[in-house]
C-alpha cells in the first residue's frame, strides 16, 4: 500500500451517467449512486478521494456535456455507466478525458460493455477499463489500486475486470462472485449518495428508482439484463426497503419504479407492497408502482394487484408477451414461461377497472408479418395500450452470439449502439420497413396513448379490429397532402431510420389544437364510413372524450389559450395532488363507465344518457413531456371527478 502525503489534495473521481429521455426533470443517476455509496464506506475511500455524480439527460449534447464537464479540467478517475443510447457520446467524452488528462482512469461499466472489452477497446483505445458484471465492489477495488499508485496495465489481482497489459494484450481476469447478500452494497438515498432535493428542496427527479432484487430466472434469446440471465433471484432486505420507501414518501416522491426484471412473483414483493401501503397511509406517498411485472402471474401476483386495488395504489400491470407466435416462442426460448394463461388474467385486470398494457417484440426470428399482426389483435382484444418495440440485437445474447443461425442482418444506429435489425430469415427489408411504420403509428396513438378508450367499442360493436384502425391512420398519413399532415408523414417513413421522430410528432398531438383536427379528419373519412350509421353518434362520443382527455399540456412556441391544451385552467388540490379542472366541459356519456361495461359483457344501454361533466388534468404533464414516458403520461390524462381518489 502506498501512503499519500496527508496534505495532498483529494484525488477527484467523477461517475457520468445519462439518461435516454430529453425532460424537465432529472432521471435518478441509481447506478452511479449505488457505486458512490458503496465507494465511500472505505474509510480510506471516503477520506483521500472526491467522488462527484454528473448526471444528464438524454437531450445533452456532446459539446454541451464535454463544456459542462471540463471547464475546470478533468478528475484523476472519470467512470461511465454505459447502455446503448449513451456508448457514442461517452466514447467520446473519455477520448476528451484522456485528452486533458493522459493520467487519468477511464472506466467504462454497464450492461452494453460487460464482456465486450476486445470491441471497446479496439474502437476507443482511450478507454482503460471495462467493468464485468456486478460493478458496485469492483469498482471499490479499483479506487483502491488508484490510490495505491498501481499502474493501469498491472491489474491483474482485481476480479471482474478486463485491460490491456503492458505487452498490448487485453486481459479478462476472473469473473467475481454475484454479491449473494445486496445488503452490503451501500444505499445511495440511506447513505445521501444521491440527493433527493434540489436547491429549492423539492424532489428533482422525474420518479424514485429502486431495486428490490437482482437476477432473473429466465434465457430469454434477447435478453442479457446485466448478466443475470438464468440467475436466483437475490433480494435487499425487508428492512432496508421499508427505510428507503420512508424516505421517498417524507419527499413526497409519487412514482417507485423497480428496476426488477420479474416483481410480483415472491412473498416477499408481496411484503413490499404491505410496506409501501403503510407509508402511503402515513405520508400520503407514494401513489404509484411501476415494474417489470413477472412473466408468470402466482397467487402472489393476484394478492398485490387486489391489495393495491383496495389502497388506491396505481400500477400499469404488464403482459411482456414480446410475441404470441409459437414457433418464434421457441426460438426466444420463452415456451417455458407459461404465460398462455395471460388471456384470463387480462380480462380479470379489464373486469376489475385496472390498468393493463402489453408488450411485443417486431421483428424476432420466426415472425412474419402476419403471425405478428394475428397476434397483436389477439392481444388488442384484452389489452388496448399495446407496446410495440423493434427488435435490437443487444450484446451478450444469443441473438448475438448465434446470428448466423437466424440469418441476422443488422446495421447500427446513427447516434446509438444498438443493432438494428434490417431482416432475417422471416422477415425481409421490404416488409421491416412497412412494419417499421405500423409500429410508429401503434406507439403513437396506441401506446402513449393518444386513444385509450375508442378501441373496444370499435372492436366489439362496429367490427373493426385494432390493427385495421392502426393501418387506417398509416393509410391516411401516406396519402393526404395537407401540410399539418407532412411532420406525421415523415416522422413515419424516417422511424426506420431515426428513433428519435416519435416524441416530437406525439408532443404535437399532445399539445396543438392543429394535431387533433388532423385526427378528426382522418376519423370522418376514413372511419366514420365504415361505421354502421345507428353506431356513429355512440363512437364519435368516445372519440372526442379520448381527444378532450389528453394531457393538460402545450407544445411550447404555441398560444396558451388553444381549446384543449390550455395550461392556465383554475387549479384545485385532491388527496395532495394538484389539477387543472375544466369546469362542464364534457357533453356526452360516461365513456369511461361505457367502455368498462362492454368489457365486461354488460348492457350499457343506460349509460347512453348525455351528462355534463368536469374534467381534471393532473398538473406537472410538460415533466413527461417530449419524452414518451408511457408509463408515466397516462396518469396525466384527463379524468371525471369520480375517478379522482380523495383522502
Amino acid at each position: 500500500m502506498v501512503d499519500r502525503p496527508p496534505n495532498s489534495r483529494p484525488l477527484k473521481v467523477w461517475l457520468v451517467q445519462q439518461g435516454v429521455w430529453a425532460m424537465s426533470l432529472e432521471s435518478m443517476p441509481l447506478a452511479s449512486g449505488y457505486l458512490k455509496a458503496t465507494a465511500l464506506q472505505d474509510e480510506r475511500i471516503a477520506a483521500e478521494m472526491d467522488i462527484q455524480i454528473h448526471n444528464f439527460d438524454g437531450g445533452g449534447t456532446l459539446f454541451g456535456m464535454a463544456n459542462q464537464l471540463f471547464t475546470d479540467g478533468a478528475p484523476d478517475v472519470m467512470a461511465f455507466s454505459v447502455l446503448g443510447w449513451n456508448y457514442q457520446e461517452f466514447a467520446a467524452l473519455a477520448e476528451t478525458f484522456k485528452q486533458i488528462n493522459p493520467d487519468g482512469w477511464a472506466i467504462f461499466g454497464g450492461n452494453h460493455v460487460s464482456q465486450q472489452a476486445t470491441r471497446v477497446f479496439g474502437a476507443h483505445p482511450y478507454v482503460d477499463v471495462v467493468v464485468n458484471g456486478e460493478g458496485e465492489f469492483v469498482f471499490r477495488d479499483l479506487l483502491r489500486a488508484r490510490l495505491d499508485e498501481v499502474q493501469l496495465r498491472c491489474l491483474h489481482d482485481i476480479e471482474g475486470i478486463s485491460f490491456v497489459d503492458e505487452s498490448g494484450q487485453v486481459v479478462t481476469t476472473k469473473d467475481r462472485l454475484r454479491i449473494e447478500n445486496l445488503d452490503e452494497i451501500a444505499s445511495p438515498f440511506l447513505t445521501g449518495a444521491i440527493p433527493l432535493t434540489n436547491k429549492d428542496g423539492e424532489f428533482p427527479y422525474d420518479v424514485a428508482l429502486m431495486e428490490t432484487n437482482r437476477g432473473c430466472p429466465y434465457k430469454c434469446s434477447f435478453c442479457y439484463w446485466g448478466g443475470a440471465v438464468g440467475q436466483r433471484v437475490r433480494a435487499f432486505s425487508r428492512e432496508r426497503l421499508r427505510e428507503e420507501i420512508e424516505l421517498f414518501a417524507k419527499h413526497k416522491v409519487h412514482t417507485l419504479v423497480l428496476c426488477d426484471a420479474n416483481f410480483g412473483m415472491m412473498p416477499i414483493d408481496l411484503e413490499f407492497v404491505e410496506d409501501v401501503i403503510a407509508m402511503k397511509q402515513k405520508y400520503g406517498y407514494p401513489k404509484t408502482i411501476e415494474t417489470s411485472w413477472a412473466k408468470n402471474k402466482s397467487a402472489v401476483f393476484y394478492k398485490i394487484v387486489k391489495l393495491m386495488k383496495e389502497a388506491g395504489l396505481h400500477s400499469s400491470f404488464t403482459l411482456a408477451l414480446q410475441s404470441l407466435d409459437d414457433n418464434t416462442l421457441d426460438l426466444m426460448s420463452r415456451r417455458n414461461m407459461k404465460v398462455n394463461d395471460w388471456e384470463s388474467l387480462a380480462e380479470w385486470l379489464g373486469k376489475e377497472g385496472l390498468d393493463c398494457y402489453a408488450e411485443l417484440i417486431w421483428g424476432a426470428p420466426g415472425e412474419t408479418i402476419e403471425t405478428f399482426m394475428k397476434g397483436y389483435d389477439r392481444l388488442a382484444a384484452h389489452v388496448s395500450r399495446v407496446a410495440v418495440y423493434p427488435m435490437l440485437i443487444l450484446p451478450n445474447t444469443t441473438y448475438h452470439t448465434d446470428r448466423d443461425r437466424f440469418g441476422l442482418v443488422t446495421v447500427r444506429g446513427n447516434t446509438d449502439d444498438f443493432e438494428y435489425l434490417l431482416s432475417h430469415d422471416t422477415m425481409s427489408t421490404r416488409d421491416n420497413r412497412y412494419m417499421h411504420r405500423f409500429i410508429f403509428v401503434s406507439r403513437l396513438v396506441a401506446e402513449n396513448p393518444v386513444f385509450r378508450n375508442i378501441w373496444h367499442p370499435l372492436r366489439t360493436l362496429a367490427g373493426i379490429t385494432q390493427s385495421q384502425l392502426i393501418r387506417s391512420l398509416m393509410d391516411w398519413f401516406e396519402n393526404d397532402m395537407h401540410p399539418g399532415v407532412e411532420p406525421f408523414r415523415n416522422g413515419m417513413v424516417n422511424s426506420f431510420t431515426d428513433s428519435d421522430v416519435l416524441a416530437p410528432v406525439l408532443t404535437r398531438i399532445y399539445g396543438t389544437d392543429e394535431a387533433k383536427d388532423m385526427l378528426r379528419r382522418w376519423w370522418n373519412e376514413s372511419v366514420i364510413p365504415l361505421v354502421p350509421k345507428d353506431l356513429r353518434s355512440l363512437l364519435d362520443s368516445v372519440f372526442e372524450y379520448d381527444l378532450l382527455t389528453l394531457p393538460a399540456y402545450t407544445l411550447p412556441g404555441n398560444d396558451p389559450s388553444v381549446r384543449y391544451a390550455n395550461e392556465n385552467l383554475p387549479q384545485v388540490e385532491i388527496d395532495g395532488d394538484m389539477y387543472h379542472v375544466w369546469r362542464d366541459v364534457w357533453k356526452g356519456y360516461d365513456v369511461p363507465a361505457l367502455t368498462l361495461a362492454l368489457r365486461r359483457e354488460e348492457p350499457y344501454e343506460h349509460l347512453l344518457t348525455e351528462t355534463v361533466s368536469s374534467i381534471y388534468y393532473k398538473v406537472g404533464a410538460d415533466r413527461f413531456l417530449p419524452s414518451t414516458n408511457h408509463e408515466e403520461i397516462i396518469y396525466y390524462m384527463g379524468r371525471l371527478e369520480r375517478q379522482l381518489v380523495r383522502s
